[in-house]
């Protein structure tokens, strides 16, 4: 594992951001209605930098929530699409989000760690999937797009860093990027961007 900064990644298509902890403050009674949704600092106008870079934008989330019958479909609708409306008032754009309604024990294939929705996204939106980047709080986050091919950028917001604490203490050592929040995990990709830009200026 390499922390951040300096990993220079290859062109990024695409990044697939966990939505709880990365975008927003993590709840441990989880967000069931947009009065309990908080953007985290830097957040929106990191989204802005990737979208006005070229990168495509998704949101990846768990949300059991639903099948736990702690709020209903429409209302986890409803705070993905208030969501989305306030990324592109500060700049940004999201093109979907993609959520598991399923509990764990359900043993679905689209809740992470499994790599359901990454592989959903990529077949309906014809994205590559070895040039997107997963950013997230969480392990499963991290195995999710390691087990789709993609890269992955763990940020220490929300659960982050009691989740790389487990990580080092399990002598885990994935192939993933550490950041101290999504704003910092944005310089990383967009290190690329500029280093290929480069590149292609000595063509």
């Amino acid at each position: 594992m390499r922390v951040a900064p300096g990993l220079v990644y290859p062109e990024v298509e695409a990044v697939f951001l966990d939505r709880d902890g990365v975008i927003n403050e993590n709840r441990s009674d989880h967000v069931k209605c947009w009065s309990e949704f908080r953007f985290l600092p830097g957040a929106r106008e990191a989204i802005a930098r990737l979208t006005r870079a070229g990168v495509r934008v998704f949101v990846i989330t768990n949300q059991a929530i639903v099948n736990r019958g702690l709020a209903p479909q429409a209302v986890v609708d409803g705070v993905n699409e208030r969501m989305v409306q306030e990324i592109e008032k500060s700049g940004g754009r999201v093109e979907a989000v993609a959520y598991c309604p399923h509990r764990s024990e359900e043993q679905c294939q689209c809740r992470k760690p499994q790599p359901g929705l990454l592989l959903r996204l990529a077949a309906q939106h014809s994205i590559d999937l070895d040039s997107v980047v997963v950013i997230g709080d969480a392990l499963s986050d991290i195995e999710a797009g390691l087990a789709a091919g993609c890269e992955a950028i763990l940020v220490l917001t929300g659960r982050g860093r009691d989740q790389l604490n487990t990580a080092l203490a399990a002598g885990r050592t994935g192939d993933f990027e550490v950041a101290t929040d999504l704003s910092a995990a944005t310089e990383l990709v967009l290190e690329r961007a500029r280093g290929a830009a480069a590149e292609l200026a000595k063509v």
